[in-house]
């Protein structure tokens, strides 16, 4: 699967996925995994995707055998949606480090449109109390002046390593604008559960963004599940 890129410099590149059982199947391991009790094994989706929309619309679902399948995937994200990311702590990560070389040199630079999407469904979006009203012109110099003090942080940063400060302090500097760059791992049923905030019109923008890439992977790698999950989510 090609790199499927999001916002201005970010990505989100599928690595590989497992599930395949002892079927060789896509998404057979889940199956192999809900008949284990009975020894029973896959036996076509003709016939077991009846078991599997049993699995995930029974109220509750038998979510367990959906976490023997997964999916690592790499992203090049700003460091602030990281943050929001690394909440999912059923997700395994590994970040690049600034203490070993440098992060990537691009940065977020919210567009005017995104800018002037004040409140919504998103209730951290509203602006702070007894604020201006914001203007197409005061979005633009919010944005110039976000820019140059990125390009400031990053002139201190190189500075800052060219006289001998080691790289693990230089990168105090560093805004949570930055683009960083990680791989997350997880098994399948954690993967829907990050969708399932990450993906609501209540989570920030950017990170819907994120998760809205990451939904190309999971239809692309599990589809049968994935369309359950559509048809569960859309009611």
């Amino acid at each position: 699967m090609k790199q499927i890129d999001v916002l201005d410099h970010g990505y989100v590149r599928f690595v590989e996925a497992w599930g395949r059982g002892d079927a060789g199947v896509p998404e057979a391991a889940i199956v192999e995994a809900a008949r284990q009790s009975t020894q029973g094994s896959f036996r076509g989706w003709a016939q077991d995707a009846k078991l599997l929309r049993y699995l995930y619309t029974a109220k509750p679902p038998h979510a367990t055998p959906f976490e023997f399948a997964g999916m690592t995937i790499e992203v090049q994200a700003p460091i602030f949606v990281f943050r929001e990311w690394m909440r999912h702590r059923t997700q395994s990560y590994n970040e690049m480090s600034a203490r070993y070389a440098p992060l990537p040199d691009v940065h977020y630079i919210p567009s005017i449109e995104r800018i002037m999407q004040v409140g919504g469904a998103n209730k951290q979006a509203g602006a702070v109390k007894d604020a201006l009203a914001i203007t197409v012109e005061s979005a633009e110099r919010f944005r110039v002046e976000v820019e140059a003090a990125y390009e400031h942080a990053n002139d201190l940063y190189l500075e800052a390593m060219r006289n001998g400060v080691p790289k693990e302090l230089a990168r105090v500097v560093m805004p949570v604008g930055r683009y960083s760059r990680m791989r997350a791992s997880a098994n399948l049923r954690n993967w829907l559960a990050f969708m399932t905030l990450r993906a609501d019109p209540g989570a920030q923008w950017e990170i819907q963004q994120f998760a809205e890439a990451v939904s190309v992977v999971i239809a692309a790698q599990f589809p049968q599940t994935w369309a359950l999950f559509q048809e569960v989510r859309n009611g």
